[in-house]
């Protein structure tokens, strides 16, 4: 989502704890162009007749299948989460490209993706896995949990950040 222009102020503890950030924006868009946009969004994933499944999100190339841009903003919004807990004064992360996605089918409201993400670590120049699981319901908290995998160690956990789809932090944990 575009919240308009933003300013963050970004403080790192010296401890090993996520960082302390105050954001202001001046917004483009009102809360109701938001929802609108956000049931946009869901409707057009929670109406395909069979589960959405995709690899390689942008292709080589940079391009994305139109059918696939909803579950591409998805993996943006629960990979913000995942790079915004891994992300230190002197490392940041960008999501590189979706893997692979695979839609669980639900009997409930709710949709829900299994991910596997690249995430390219900067200024380390190394791309590290994860394996995102997102579930989310407009006007609900998106919900986030991962594990990632990593060439010099394992790291896990899982989060949730906020955004027009969100709600507070998940427990630690790789439970899928």
């Amino acid at each position: 989502e575009d919240a308009g222009n933003c300013l963050a102020t970004v403080l790192y503890p010296k401890k090993k704890s996520p960082p302390v950030v105050s954001i202001k924006c001046s917004h483009t868009k009102d809360q109701k162009e938001i929802q609108e946009e956000d049931n946009r969004l869901y409707q057009s994933i929670r109406h395909q007749s069979k589960p959405i499944t995709g690899d390689n999100i942008p292709d080589s190339y940079g391009n994305i299948e139109p059918a696939l841009e909803p579950v591409w903003a998805l993996a943006v919004a629960g990979s913000s989460s995942i790079m915004w807990e891994k992300s230190t004064e002197t490392l940041g992360y960008f999501l590189a490209q979706v893997k692979s996605v695979r839609q669980w089918m639900r009997k409930d409201d709710f949709i829900e993706f299994d991910y596997t993400v690249l995430l390219h670590e900067m200024p380390t120049q190394e791309i590290i896995s994860c394996h995102m699981r997102l579930k989310w319901l407009p006007g609900h908290p998106l919900r986030v949990k991962h594990f990632c995998s990593e060439s010099h160690g394992l790291d896990e956990g899982s989060g949730a950040e906020s955004g027009s789809a969100a709600g507070p932090p998940a427990g630690k944990g790789a439970n899928f």
